[in-house]
């Protein structure tokens, strides 16, 4: 990856344990990573990076990774979104992709999937 476009990904999950893990996978493929608790404390550090994506838990108090998603979208911010869930729900994957997001993946997620994916996904702008 060129080291003046260096992606960034904001994994915003509930469980530290998920963040963690998922945050370690990314790091090996040079992949900066920002991780938070909630949508809140997401929201309030965000600041949009180029080139950047995000990984968002749908089930969190507070903040569904959906609503985070469709409030991202009213705001005219149109980073990559994939939304992770430890539930398989076709219905929740319809919505989430209406709403924008790339994909739904089930938890454990698998690493050089989520590498794979996500450099697939961000192969213009790295």
């Amino acid at each position: 990856m060129n080291a003046e476009r260096r992606l960034v990904v904001w994994i915003v999950d509930d469980a530290v344990s998920v963040r963690k893990s998922i945050g370690a996978v990314l790091e090996t493929a040079d992949i900066t990573v920002r991780d938070y608790g909630s949508a809140g404390e997401f929201l309030a550090d965000f600041a949009p990076a180029e080139p950047s994506c995000l990984i968002v838990d749908h089930h969190m108090p507070d903040m569904t990774g959906l609503e985070l998603l469709l409030h991202l979208r009213q705001q005219g911010i149109t980073v990559p979104v994939i939304v992770i869930t430890g539930q398989g729900d076709p219905i929740l994957k319809e919505k989430a992709l209406k709403a924008g997001a790339v994909t739904m993946l089930h938890k454990p997620v698998d690493g050089d999937e989520l590498i794979t994916l996500i450099e697939t996904v961000m192969a213009d702008t790295i």
